[in-house]
């Protein structure tokens, strides 16, 4: 990617503003955008080496909060807020490497359960501590500055939810 001497968003929003109309939720929602591309990048990166994706990560910590030691795929796609599909998707892939295991739950057979393998657990650990030692690839702000774009995001996030 060339460097440039200007900000593009801004330049898009200037543009905006001269052709459309005002552009304040344009130049958020591609800055949101961008910023998330940029993140996601380097969250991958950081868990690369450990043969996972960011999104792989979440599936091992979400499982690893979980006091039964399992969890319906269902529940995955909830919390996370993905489709079931992508859920499966990740679910095959962390089985196919042997981080998690997938049973029938006994009490209700229609039910997928998944579970960190010992395998799992130390990938998690690892990419854990990658993850961290980068702060999430958020090191640019600080932190009060991290509280109040997530309370900002939260309201984007969670519309149905009160804070």
């Amino acid at each position: 990617m060339a460097d440039l001497d200007f900000d593009p968003i801004e330049r898009a929003g200037e543009l905006w503003e001269k052709h459309v109309g005002p552009a304040d939720s344009m130049r958020l929602a591609t800055s949101l955008m961008r910023v998330h591309q940029l993140l996601l990048a380097e969250l991958d990166a950081a868990v690369k080496p450990f043969g996972i994706t960011f999104a792989r990560f979440e599936v091992l910590r979400l499982l690893s909060f979980s006091s039964r030691g399992s969890l319906p795929l269902s529940k995955i796609g909830q919390r996370l807020m993905v489709h079931p599909t992508s859920v499966t998707n990740v679910i095959d892939r962390l089985a196919a490497d042997g981080l998690v295991d997938r049973t029938v739950d006994t009490a209700d057979r229609r039910r997928v359960l998944a579970s960190l393998t010992a395998d799992g657990r130390r990938v998690l650990g690892a990419a854990t501590e990658a993850l961290t030692s980068i702060d999430f690839g958020l090191r640019t702000l600080p932190a009060d500055q991290q509280r109040a774009a997530y309370e900002i995001l939260r309201v984007l996030r969670t519309p149905d939810f009160e804070s």
